[in-house]
């Protein structure tokens, strides 16, 4: 009997696998183009061993900056396949901020949606990248200089197999947080890490390949998704961005089974005129996730779309954490949908006070997790790593409570909680108060803090179209329902939320125009 350990055997091993043993499927669609499982496999290996040739090694950083492109998940993969590290930029964020994060994460090569070739101009001024490479021909006269095409070096390469350098406790991803709260913070995931979160994915019944609809940045969570999908036989469609009319053309014409959102958008799509007469009968599956839901507009989704919802609690930081199944989703029991459903097999989690002792069933304090999944930490930031993760638990900076049926609830962000006189308001359990209204569609609710420094309750609500309910009337709807600590000092009813880089409404933005001076 031999003692050597079996080589560690990476994610992209057991994706490139999934697509080698159906090479004539159909893997990818993106605008006009089809993309099968082979053609798909032969790139990612092709694109391994260009960027092999460019100097790129295990452990270095490539920094991808780029749309819901096809070439941009296989250089993922082959990045990964390297052992390199692949960082994603949010495409909405400042030329500065992206910057900034080139710099931090010490990018070897920066690989470009042609796209985006004019932001990428304005990266390389600012930072020093030893390689530029662009995902087709650029097409501008002002390219940076020493850009070249990685597709053209890459079609000059052998499909032969690139031979996996991934080691296990290696760093494979660093995803940024969404910067709303401050400088985005780099999540390092390993690939050891990758593999625990692959057997957390939401299941499907498998009757036939998944369908996949991608709508939002494969640089968050929806490229974990395409992974799955891509491994088992299925087709990701990948749109350039979310408009609510196109998805629900995409979703009939393409028989759309599985879906990707976060709330707001799953909102948008019941309030446009063409859902009703939208053939939704292929989706077997939506999973939604990333901010906090309404449980009014949830059951208006599940009558709408039958018994398909799931939504996913977690974060980049720690993992899954939690699953409502479609089963809990019944329209007819509110107080279940407000749960973000039951804790996922493999995960620990405690609910604690301040001073960090457990607290039982029922009572609010901050929710701390143990898990296979959670990050090794922060990108070269160990003070803050040393205040998230103690003694193996990661504190999600999340104010929940168990209750006694098993299911976990989430009722706000830590820096979220409004402190007034009195006491705390939850941001959420307002915003699904004011969402209850028959003509509110949707509701931000942030704190402001006014000359004495004292916080004050705002709402920013979105009302059904022709509605013309007033402040006047919600600030009595809630002074009824929670009393007089949870009624909004300021009321304002936008056209249209803000929303960060990945489609969570952006209190930040909604706290600067709420103080900003008017003429």
């Amino acid at each position: 009997m031999s003692d050597v350990a079996p080589r560690f055997r990476s994610h992209v091993e057991d994706i490139l696998e999934g697509l080698r043993d159906e090479p004539c499927r159909e893997a990818l669609v993106h605008g006009g183009r089809r993309i099968t499982a082979g053609e798909f496999h032969d790139l990612v290996h092709r694109m391994a061993w260009a960027l092999q040739a460019q100097g790129i090694e295990r452990g270095q950083t490539v920094t991808l900056l780029s749309g819901n492109l096809p070439e941009a998940i296989a250089l993922r993969y082959a990045a990964n396949l390297i052992g390199a590290q692949v960082n994603h930029l949010y495409g909405k964020l400042s030329a500065d901020v992206q910057a900034a994060i080139v710099r931090d994460v010490e990018t070897r090569a920066l690989v470009v949606d042609p796209r985006m070739s004019g932001r990428a101009e304005e990266i390389v001024e600012a930072v020093d990248v030893k390689s530029v490479l662009t995902l087709g021909p650029a097409g501008t006269a002002q390219d940076a200089p020493g850009d070249q095409d990685l597709l053209a070096l890459a079609a000059l390469q052998s499909p032969e197999p690139f031979p996996s350098q991934a080691e296990p406790d290696a760093v494979c991803a660093i995803r940024h947080t969404g910067g709303t709260t401050g400088h985005p913070k780099g999540i390092c995931t390993t690939y050891r890490q990758v593999q625990e979160l692959r057997t957390a994915r939401p299941d499907d019944d498998g009757s036939t390949p998944p369908r996949q609809l991608i709508v939002t940045t494969i640089a968050h969570a929806a490229a974990m998704l395409a992974d799955g999908v891509l491994e088992t036989g299925g087709t990701v469609v990948l749109l350039d961005d979310f408009e609510p009319g196109e998805v629900l053309d995409t979703i009939e014409r393409e028989r759309i089974s599985h879906m990707w959102l976060l709330p707001p958008l799953l909102y948008q799509l019941l309030d446009h005129a063409h859902m009703e007469r939208t053939d939704t009968s292929s989706l077997r599956q939506v999973v939604y996730g990333g901010c906090q839901a309404s449980p009014t507009r949830i059951a208006e989704a599940v009558r709408r779309l039958g018994p398909v919802l799931m939504q996913g609690y977690g974060q980049n930081e720690a993992g899954i954490i939690s699953i409502l199944s479609p089963a809990d989703h019944d329209p007819d029991r509110p107080e279940r949908l407000r749960t973000a459903g039951r804790i996922v097999p493999g995960v620990d989690v405690e609910i604690r006070d301040e001073d960090g002792n457990a607290l039982p069933n029922g009572e609010h304090g901050e929710i701390c997790v143990r898990s296979a999944m959670a990050m090794e930490g922060y990108w070269k930031q160990p003070e803050l790593t040393a205040e998230v993760l103690k003694d193996g638990w990661l504190h999600t900076g999340d104010i929940g409570f168990r209750d006694d049926d098993g299911y976990l609830t989430v009722v706000d962000r830590i820096k979220d909680m409004i402190v007034v006189v009195g006491g705390h308001v939850y941001t959420t359990e307002l915003e699904d108060l004011l969402n209850s209204h028959p003509d509110v569609r949707q509701s931000a609710v942030f704190g402001v803090r006014d000359e004495d420094r004292m916080e004050q309750v705002h709402a920013a609500v979105l009302l059904a179209p022709g509605a013309t309910t007033g402040a006047d009337e919600l600030r009595a709807m809630v002074r009824a329902a929670r009393g007089a600590m949870y009624e909004p000092a300021r009321i304002t009813f936008p056209s249209e939320l803000p929303l960060t880089d990945v489609d969570k409404p952006d209190k930040k933005e909604l706290r600067r125009r709420a103080t900003a001076p008017t003429d």
